[in-house]
């Protein structure tokens, strides 16, 4: 195995670590679907920022490379360490015209990863958002599908669409569900049709499973009622069937008060003993006040930054009053965030 593959496998078990930290539950459906080996796109709808390819690479078989915004590669350091874990950047009109140009390269890059057989996760929405409605797909994905094979005629590419469904987005602890739609023979639609209808042909399958895979709303003048009656009635977002049912018989259950949590000072003994983290978290994230962004940066600063204090102040433990004290702090740390994370109620966001 090459040190890049140890690499990516290292981190993202560590990623995956951290999930079962901050996740009550992930829930996972369909991966028989996905293919075993040979090329395959996994097109992914996008509610949630940089959880949603987190969760995804985390809970799929597959090492797959993600086409990400430019935007995060600006740092050459992190570039570089971006690029080690499989991890493309792809340029759009907001980065400017002349690095548009660019995705030329980046398009190359991606036909010679199906040519070896790998694997390719995208999002075809383009950008993310909180809305339960499968917004209109861009047609990027099919370019570099169809591209893939007019460079390699003899290349198979399966597309696996894949459904992703948070009960409240922005709560902690987050809970998920992951639904692996049914490959659909790229290659076949493209052998079979002109390019123009193999496009919209491909377009409309993956938004057609898509709309099955995740909890979809229509967008048009009942959307946000439909939207606040199962909110009120406390539904469980993540049982993506049962709501679809709900949504296509116009059928929902009572309103419903949520569920109370007798957690919460087990959660306020959490804020006391990270302290001095929190206090800094809570300055870095009224820097940005996106709604979309804060399950993102709330995960990512905890992933590197809390186990950095937990180990000072379990180091500081063990100096006044010796290792075996200091390990026994630090497993209680970890201990109650993991039973806060796994007991407490995720409610919908009428009741968040």
């Amino acid at each position: 195995m090459e040190v890049s593959q140890i690499w990516f496998r290292l981190v993202r078990l560590y990623v995956k670590l951290g999930l079962i930290f901050y996740t009550k539950k992930i829930k996972v459906v369909g991966l028989r679907n996905v293919p075993k080996k040979g090329a395959v796109l996994f097109a992914i709808n996008h509610p949630n920022g940089l959880i949603d390819p987190l969760i995804v690479t985390t809970n799929n078989p597959r090492a797959s490379y993600f086409l990400v915004k430019a935007a995060a590669f600006k740092n050459p350091i992190i570039e570089k360490i971006l690029n080690s874990l499989n991890l493309i950047a792809i340029y759009r009109m907001r980065d400017g015209i002349d690095q548009l140009a660019k995705n030329q390269e980046v398009f190359n890059k991606c036909y010679d990863i199906f040519n070896r057989g790998k694997s390719l996760m995208i999002f075809p929405e383009g950008s993310d958002c909180r809305d339960r409605t499968v917004r209109p797909l861009s047609k990027g994905f099919t370019r570099i599908v169809y591209g893939a094979i007019e460079k390699y005629p003899d290349l198979q590419i399966q597309v696996v669409p894949v459904g992703l469904t948070y009960q409240n987005a922005s709560h902690f602890p987050c809970k998920a569900a992951l639904h692996y739609g049914k490959p659909i023979d790229a290659s076949k639609i493209y052998a079979n049709n002109i390019p123009s209808k193999s496009i919209n042909i491909l377009k409309n399958e993956v938004v057609s499973q898509l709309k099955e895979l995740t909890v979809h709303i229509e967008k048009d003048e009942n959307y946000a009622t439909t939207l606040a009656k199962l909110n009120d009635a406390q539904v469980d977002f993540t049982e993506v069937k049962k709501v679809q049912e709900m949504i296509k018989t116009n059928t929902f259950p009572p309103k419903k008060e949520g569920s109370k949590n007798y957690l919460k000072p087990l959660y306020y003994l959490i804020l006391l003993n990270s302290l001095i983290h929190y206090l800094i978290y809570k300055k870095q994230a009224k820097k940005n006040p996106d709604i979309d962004f804060v399950d993102t940066f709330r995960f990512t600063y905890n992933l590197f930054i809390l186990p950095v204090f937990y180990a000072l102040q379990s180091f500081i433990v063990s100096y006044f009053f010796g290792n075996k004290i200091g390990l026994f702090y630090f497993t209680f740390s970890c201990f109650i965030i993991f039973i806060y994370s796994k007991l407490s109620p995720t409610n919908t966001e009428a009741n968040s």
